[in-house]
């Protein structure tokens, strides 16, 4: 009320002044189990309330150190506007500490992914901890990616102790300079001052920016999701999104036996083993008969939210387990799944929970008949869910991934013989009608049934065209597919046959495909590395993407050649097999980057012996 008082005093028809009902942050971080999620949210409602009662014009989240509390506070505030009928703009602002991330390790791009969940989300910025020269590589990223409003308010500069005071070195000239570059180089649009600047401070910068308009700005937005500490755009270059699968207490044994016995030190280390096989994002399912959802999903998402850096998708078709979870993540998560197969009614409930923690969605093409065999039928289902979602449930459609579900090859099944080119049909029809949704799939599926030894083949050639036909994202265990080199011509062949379909007389592809596995019986192995000469050895090792024995083999390699001979005649030679695979389809991106991997160990295995040369 003083506040808005003071404002009126001051306020002219040229200069209107206004008042900022400030938010803080408190004193406990929610994403640690130091207060719950909803006893927040009711603090920040009752603030909002108070706030909105005095008179304040904006709302302003500020000084954020923990997603989750920001998120907290959003709902908090949104509840407020509902309850009084009316709402007012809203700030938000997170806090980057020197170390260049939030209290708890938050990159600024997954603070922005998660904060851009939100509709009713005015702008984003920062305040605190640092004066505006730590700031600057910071404001640029969301100069470059944030679709709204972009505010700062430095401190005046990094606070030092001087004769047992707390000083601030930064003069008004300084921060003016700053903030006057923030405006013309990256259009910030609102500036301020945090501690340490004074009346003659922010006088500066208005003296310094006036009425200039901030530089025009033209925003690259890439859909996205996030965890506690990184953003992932949802399409990837080259596709696919990588959707681990292994966190799944269905599909996934040992997952199921660590559940069962309530070693979540070992559920994280599934989760984890996942990251390093080039995962991108996590599915977790913990539903299984006989067990408490809710309970066990509450207790391994608490721990996979901090402990895991991968966002998460929510694998439950049941609302309260779900809310159990997006209560415990900070980031912008993925809601795994919804369907049409009892009509609107679970559809609608899981929506809203989307709405409000900000998440995206995975739908099924399940109507009220069951799951959709043909690609029109597939369509047709993804087509009404999508309209339902954007026009009636206000969801985002690029916040919408569409698997049309395949249904297995490995049965015989007459009715499923058409399934691979039916869903691949699918996957086209969606990307060319329903604009900016996503395409998602369960790889595996298509194998369900055959051997293990065919099913890995049969995964990776589907995976294959399903990118072809445009999908963006896969739920596959990364480990088990193969790039199409690795792939001995005769299976690959087959296994293209089979998902096209291509029966002929006295021919059946899925015959001639299992026999060729009969007896656990692979195609022909390549020779072994071990029987290799040196020098393809070497190379094979970066190929491969296989660091086992590479150390050994670097040991043999010095007793012949220098090391920087190795590493432009062998590695590097590998390196380019690599990227002539990438450049033709046939190794995917998480292969790449573990050949990478392999190489920059290599090198920093050789350097210690260029040095001593």
């Amino acid at each position: 009320l003083l506040a808005r008082e003071v404002a009126e005093e001051f306020s002219t028809p040229e200069r209107p002044r206004f008042v900022a009902g400030s938010i803080g942050p408190g004193t406990k971080l929610p994403s640690l189990g130091q207060i719950s999620f909803d006893a927040l949210r009711q603090t920040y409602r009752e603030q909002a309330l108070g706030l909105m009662d005095g008179g304040a014009d904006v709302l302003l989240i500020e000084t954020c150190q923990d997603l989750l509390q920001t998120k907290a506070a959003i709902v908090g505030v949104s509840e407020a506007f509902l309850e009084r009928g009316w709402r007012l703009p809203l700030m938000v602002q997170v806090t980057i500490e020197t170390s260049g991330t939030m209290l708890l390790g938050t990159e600024i791009g997954a603070a922005l992914t998660a904060v851009e969940a939100y509709e009713q989300v005015l702008s984003f910025g920062m305040n605190c901890a640092t004066g505006p020269e730590p700031m600057t590589e910071h404001i640029a990223y969301l100069s470059r990616n944030c679709s709204r409003f972009i505010s700062v308010q430095p401190n005046a500069g990094l606070p030092q102790v001087r004769e047992g005071q707390t000083h601030y070195p930064l003069g008004p000239q300084e921060l003016a300079r700053a903030l006057k570059m923030f405006v013309e180089e990256f259009g910030v649009n609102l500036v301020g001052g945090c501690c340490g600047t004074r009346p003659e401070h922010l006088q500066a910068v208005v003296e310094a920016i006036g009425f200039r308009p901030p530089r025009r700005r033209n925003p690259e937005w890439v859909p996205s999701v996030s965890s506690l500490y990184l953003s992932v755009p949802l399409r990837q270059d080259p596709p696919p999104l990588i959707v681990g699968e292994r966190a799944n207490a269905n599909g996934s044994r040992r997952f199921r036996e660590l559940l069962l016995a309530d070693d979540y030190d070992g559920l994280v280390g599934i989760a984890r083993s996942q990251e390093r096989e080039g995962a991108h994002v996590l599915d977790v399912c913990v539903a299984y008969v006989g067990r408490d959802e809710v309970k066990d999903m509450e207790a391994t998402i608490r721990r996979f939210a901090t402990q895991v850096t991968l966002p998460l998708m929510i694998d439950s078709t049941e609302p309260p387990a779900i809310e159990a979870a997006l209560k415990w993540l900070g980031g912008k998560s993925i809601i795994n799944s919804i369907n049409l197969e009892e009509g609107e009614e679970r559809m609608q409930r899981i929506l809203a929970l989307a709405r409000r923690y900000g998440a995206a969605v995975v739908a099924l093409t399940i109507d009220e008949q069951g799951m959709a065999k043909t690609a029109q039928r597939k369509f047709a289902i993804a087509q009404r869910i999508y309209q339902l979602a954007t026009e009636k449930y206000g969801i985002k459609p690029w916040d919408l991934l569409f698997d049309p579900l395949t249904f297995t090859l490995g049965s015989g099944d007459e009715e499923f013989r058409r399934a691979g080119i039916e869903t691949l049909e699918a996957l086209r029809l969606i990307k060319e009608n329903l604009p900016h949704a996503h395409t998602l799939l369960g790889v595996s599926n298509i194998s369900f049934g055959l051997k293990p030894a065919a099913r890995v083949v049969l995964n990776s050639v589907f995976l294959h065209y399903a990118i072809e036909y445009g999908l963006d994202a896969a739920i596959v265990n990364a480990e088990r597919i193969l790039p199409l080199y690795r792939i001995e011509e005769p299976a690959r062949e087959l296994a293209r046959q089979l998902i096209f379909d291509e029966r002929r007389p006295g021919f059946d592809p899925l015959v001639e495909f299992m026999a060729l596995f009969e007896e656990a019986k692979a195609p022909a192995p390549r020779r072994p590395r071990e029987e290799l000469p040196l020098e393809e050895r070497l190379k094979r090792h970066i190929i491969d993407g296989e660091k086992e024995g590479l150390i050994p083999t670097l040991e043999e390699a010095l007793q012949r050649y220098e090391p920087l001979r190795i590493i432009n005649e062998f590695l590097l030679e590998g390196m380019k097999v690599v990227g002539d695979l990438f450049a033709s389809g046939e190794m995917q991106l998480p292969f790449v980057l573990q050949s990478a991997e392999v190489m920059k160990a290599a090198v920093a295995y050789l350097e210690r012996f260029m040095e001593k040369a």
